[in-house]
């Protein structure tokens, strides 16, 4: 069994490899929480491209007050646009009902708030877990498949499930800068975009 500090000395590593990656957020935190509904089986470029479509559209108001045909005919290009539709009107109308103010969920204990996205038609735990780290600004790992597949070619375990591996990197995140927190997500996310293009990379310098 590999230990914390073996875990934490691979997320470290890939941050300082690939460095600081700036351009992982939006300055509309709208923006951003959309994209986390747009990306849901779909690739990256496809959800770029109903986001650029919804860009005059990207205020709490105006996706409020935009039509169901509108905007399913607007993120056309990032697939499932029937269901995705529905499930930014619901994201949207959960938000107005707590006075569109991300201030008031400060208090939220994580896991309180956590439960709450749940609840939302459309969020599952990893999505849930991307609103928590990047909209809420709360300390969370996120065990996508990129984070599974790492860890797993690496011999930290064999997680087969987001719940399995959650559970034992989750403690990690206590007591660490949610900057670095955030880095440990995109740099996962950025090494493993590059190793599915060279499923032959040596990862060894992740060891070391």
């Amino acid at each position: 069994m590999k230990t914390d500090k073996e875990k934490i000395k691979v997320l470290n590593s890939l941050v300082e490899h690939y460095g600081f990656q700036y351009w992982w957020e939006d300055e509309n935190r709208i923006s951003d929480w959309v994209s986390m509904i747009l990306i849901q089986q779909t690739t990256e470029k496809n959800a770029k491209k109903a986001l650029a479509n919804l860009e005059p559209h990207l205020t709490v108001e105006k996706l409020r007050a935009l039509e169901l045909f509108e905007l399913q005919e607007l993120i056309r290009p990032a697939g499932f646009y029937t269901q995705k539709s529905n499930y930014i009107k619901e994201l949207i109308n959960w938000f107005i009902a707590y006075g569109s103010d991300l201030e008031k969920f400060r208090t939220y204990p994580t896991e309180t708030l956590r439960k709450e996205l749940l609840t939302i038609k459309g969020v599952g735990a990893e999505t849930a877990d991307a609103m928590l780290l990047y909209i809420f600004e709360r300390n969370v790992f996120i065990a996508d498949q990129y984070a599974i597949r790492l860890f797993n070619r690496l011999g930290f375990g064999e997680y087969k499930t987001y719940a399995e591996m959650r559970k034992e990197f989750i403690h990690l995140v206590d007591g660490i800068p949610h900057e670095l927190c955030k880095e440990w997500h995109a740099a996962i996310d950025v090494h493993g975009k590059h190793f599915s293009r060279n499923k032959t990379m040596d990862e060894s310098f992740l060891l070391v």
